[in-house]
């Protein structure tokens, strides 16, 4: 059971999504929670230039798509924030179930792509906020969060490294939604957990999985030699 804060929420979210005219959710599996999963990709990739980070192949599939993939087979539903002006980010995800969503304001920062996407989501317990730009996460990471917000469905849960250092992905209760839907510029859902802390509970994923984030050519050519196991100046600290 969610709240009596989080039922109240989830029925506000739900009139004003539904007055938008969107369709209602689809109806909950029985076999594991309903827990969307909003992937925010709307990022420049500007210290990747001239390529897109979320174009590089992870073995042999582009990061963007092994993202999207890995989460659909978590979750039943999927959004990804994309940016209008990118359509090599909407073709790797040609055949996967997944809503794309526009941020056209992507500029402002990550907020922007938070807000497009809440927008667009239906009434839910929670929602797993997860950056595209993940290559070590495996879909039993995501699996693992979402078993284990199950349990508490108050609780804030933030993947972690084996050491303990926060990373990604995140699963914010559905009561936190407006606090989501309010932030502005590019710090992402930082002030939500900061403001939260005595609700976060960290979950310890294998090895850097949850903090590994490749942002320059040089970083990718250094996981892809080995040389980068679990590197605090690599790490999302988000």
């Amino acid at each position: 059971q969610v709240s009596s804060g989080g039922d109240h929420w989830i029925r506000h979210w739900s009139e004003n999504q539904w007055a938008r005219g969107q369709t209602a959710p689809r109806p909950f599996r029985l076999d594991r929670p309903m827990i969307p999963i909003l992937i925010l990709a709307a990022g420049a990739s500007s210290r990747m230039a001239p390529r897109d980070k979320l174009l590089e192949p992870v073995a042999g599939e582009a990061l963007l798509r092994r993202t999207a993939r890995i989460a659909c087979g978590a979750s039943d539903t999927v959004l990804v924030v994309l940016l209008p002006d990118r359509p090599g980010r909407d073709h790797a995800l040609a055949g996967l179930p997944v809503r794309r969503v526009p941020a056209p304001d992507s500029a402002e920062g990550m907020a922007a792509s938070l807000r497009a996407g809440l927008r667009h989501l239906a009434p839910a317990p929670g929602v797993m906020i997860l950056p595209a730009d993940m290559p070590g996460l495996e879909g039993d990471d995501l699996s693992r969060l979402i078993a284990r917000f199950a349990d508490d469905p108050t609780r804030i849960l933030r993947g972690a490294s084996e050491t303990g250092q926060p990373g990604h992905p995140v699963i914010f209760p559905a009561d936190l939604w407006p606090a989501l839907a309010a932030l502005t510029g590019d710090e992402g859902g930082r002030p939500v957990l900061q403001a939260n802390r005595d609700r976060v509970t960290p979950v310890a994923l294998p090895g850097n999985r949850a903090t590994l984030d490749l942002d320059t050519p040089e970083d990718w050519e250094r996981w892809r030699r080995g040389q980068i196991s679990a590197p605090d100046d690599l790490a999302t600290g988000g």
